[in-house]
């Protein structure tokens, strides 16, 4: 979903488009992230960010000891010659600075390498009081410092695009040049994509089909593509104002790709519980911020319309049915325990107003989180372990796995439609359970990224 503010007080589509008067909404690729509009100048604590917003905010370290990282540190795997690509639209005019000032403050080694480039065409100048600007910049600061923050040893490569996603035949087709143009000449290792858009906002199966060819080049080279499978619960967004934000949502379940292609690995999200001592105080549980003042935000899930079911979700064909089912996976991405990141950006439209801490969440949090431990996957089988969606149905979420299962929550949502002719119309999506095994919610669990990391090196592949 198009980024959305949260507040910090507030803890047969083409058919039916035309009756709700919505038309055909334009196709492409929306950043999924949600920013909780406060400032800090220095980086608070969980118990500030508690006592002035209501809400925990974790720190980069809190995040690997809530994976159980550390061990994979001191066996000397940080992704170390691994290249984690992190493609967005635009970029963010202050990243390189900005990822100084994070490692700096978080006690992080800078990355052997971090490079910016754009295969697709040179971006426009950055502009101060373009919204969508300002949002695409978030994106990108909070995509490249967490994956940086969870791999520290791993090279960043950040592929921008010159192009926003208002339509399909402009948005993303620059984005698969981009990723074509990394696969090709061996860029990377992973590549964490960040953004999708509700399948029934296409024109067409073949307008999706049209677009795939970055993934099975990426199959063919071994390369893993991950993709967030959302924001908005088990709802999409069917209409988007770029210049604000506002947005109108399908009344009904929608699943989004690129995180419903079964050559991507979808990455859902969770809320990770922490005392103050970075334990966790009970069971990780799904990502769901939706209040009757806010809403909806949840991590996306649900069956495709597009893609029938691979034959490696065949052991769960009872909660996917005959159809390619997301998330795979899941990790944080709750506001509820928000990532705090440091950002320069000036964005006067998007309330951006120079160096700041700030606290982001959205599945596009969870997905450069993933990335990271593909990454030192990587690096400890000492091989690309390419497209990962076997291996992980293989692993499985069964007693003892490195996937942990999450059994509590769900991703039904609610909501205001924003814009005509539906503006002030309630809306209500029932979503999916968490519940022991796989489902539609948190699809096999959350990662305990040293065991992961240990099974995926050692799956035959």
């Amino acid at each position: 979903m198009r980024v959305s503010r949260i507040s910090a007080l507030a803890g047969a589509a083409g058919a039916l488009l035309a009756l709700l008067g919505l038309g055909s909404p334009p196709a492409g690729a929306s950043p999924f992230h949600q920013f909780v509009h406060r400032a800090f100048a220095q980086a608070p604590t969980t118990g500030r960010c508690r006592a002035q917003l209501r809400i925990a905010c974790y720190r980069p370290s809190e995040f690997q000891q809530a994976y159980d990282m550390g061990p994979l540190y001191k066996a000397g795997l940080t992704g170390k010659g691994r290249t984690i690509v992190l493609v967005d639209s635009f970029g963010s005019p202050r990243i390189k600075n900005d990822l100084a000032t994070f490692d700096h403050v978080f006690h992080l080694p800078a990355p052997p390498s971090f490079r910016i480039i754009q295969p697709a065409g040179a971006v426009p100048r950055y502009s101060r009081t373009n919204f969508d600007r300002g949002e695409w910049a978030i994106e990108t600061t909070l995509d490249v410092e967490y994956a940086h923050a969870m791999a520290p040893g791993a090279n960043i490569l950040l592929v921008e695009t010159p192009v926003d996603e208002t339509v399909g035949v402009k948005g993303f087709p620059p984005i698969i040049e981009a990723e074509n143009y990394v696969v090709d000449h061996r860029l990377g290792d992973v590549i964490s994509q960040s953004f999708g858009t509700a399948e029934e906002t296409f024109p067409s199966r073949r307008s999706i089909y049209a677009l795939r060819s970055a993934y099975f080049n990426a199959l063919v080279h071994r390369i893993t593509v991950l993709s967030a499978s959302g924001d908005s619960g088990a709802t999409g967004e069917s209409a988007i104002d770029t210049s604000d934000g506002a947005s109108n949502y399908f009344p009904f379940r929608v699943a989004s790709w690129p995180s419903t292609d079964p050559l991507v690995t979808s990455v859902g999200g969770t809320q990770v519980h922490l005392s103050r001592k970075r334990t966790r105080t009970r069971p990780d549980s799904v990502w769901n911020d939706t209040t009757r003042s806010s809403g909806p935000y949840a991590g996306g899930g649900g069956v495709s319309r597009v893609f029938r079911r691979p034959s490696y979700q065949n052991a769960v064909a009872g909660t996917v049915g005959s159809a390619r089912g997301t998330p795979d996976v899941s990790m944080s991405a709750a506001v509820q325990g928000a990532a705090l990141v440091y950002m320069s950006v000036v964005n006067s439209a998007d309330g951006l107003d120079g160096p700041s801490f700030h606290l982001i969440g959205g599945t596009s949090e969870a997905t450069p989180l993933f990335a990271a431990i593909v990454a030192i996957a990587d690096q400890a089988a000492g091989h690309d372990l390419g497209w990962l969606n076997p291996a992980l149905y293989a692993i499985g979420d069964g007693p003892g796995s490195p996937l942990t299962d999450i059994t509590a929550g769900n991703n039904s949502v609610f909501g205001t439609q924003q814009l005509a002719p539906l503006k002030g119309r309630r809306f209500t999506v029932h979503g999916f359970e968490a519940v022991p095994g796989y489902d539609l919610a948190s699809g096999l669990g959350t990662a305990d990224g040293a065991r992961l990391v240990r099974a995926l090196a050692g799956f035959p592949g």
